[in-house]
């Protein structure tokens, strides 16, 4: 269920990634990712990854947040991310894949957090997706 909180520091978002990293549904690479969303209006969204033996449909964390987020709402307000935690438990720091790189940018993400040497770090979006391609582009 999504929470509101506005007030919500790095730390904070990734321990709720690490939380969602705990329900992963990982058999095969044994990578469990956790992701949390922090949407402009002050709502939390969570998702962590789930494999499939078919690995090409295995879904990452943060595509998983994204989905719930558009489920659970159509208002526009509640579709803008703020910032992203992801946390990879088996490794740090755990940075989004292309795909969800190009996903979050859908939604207007402006920050990406991760964890390094147990501190977090916040990067602005545009350094890991520089030039991305989104919904003004096709304007």
């Amino acid at each position: 269920m999504p929470q509101t909180n506005q007030a919500l520091d790095d730390r904070a978002l990734l321990d709720r990634a690490r939380e969602a990293a705990e329900s992963a549904y990982v058999p095969y690479s044994r990578f469990p990712v956790g992701a949390a969303l922090h949407l402009r209006s002050g709502v939390i969204v969570t998702g962590c990854n789930v494999e499939n033996a078919s690995y090409g449909l295995t879904i990452c964390a943060e595509r998983t947040a994204v989905t719930r987020m558009v489920a659970q709402s159509t208002d526009p307000g509640e579709r803008q991310i703020v910032r992203v935690a992801i946390i990879g438990l088996k490794a740090s720091p755990c940075y989004p894949c292309g795909a969800c790189r190009q996903v979050l940018h859908e939604f207007g993400c402006q920050q990406v957090i991760v964890e390094e040497s147990g501190e977090p770090r916040a990067h602005r979006f545009s350094e890991l997706l520089p030039f991305g391609f989104g919904p003004s582009d096709l304007a």
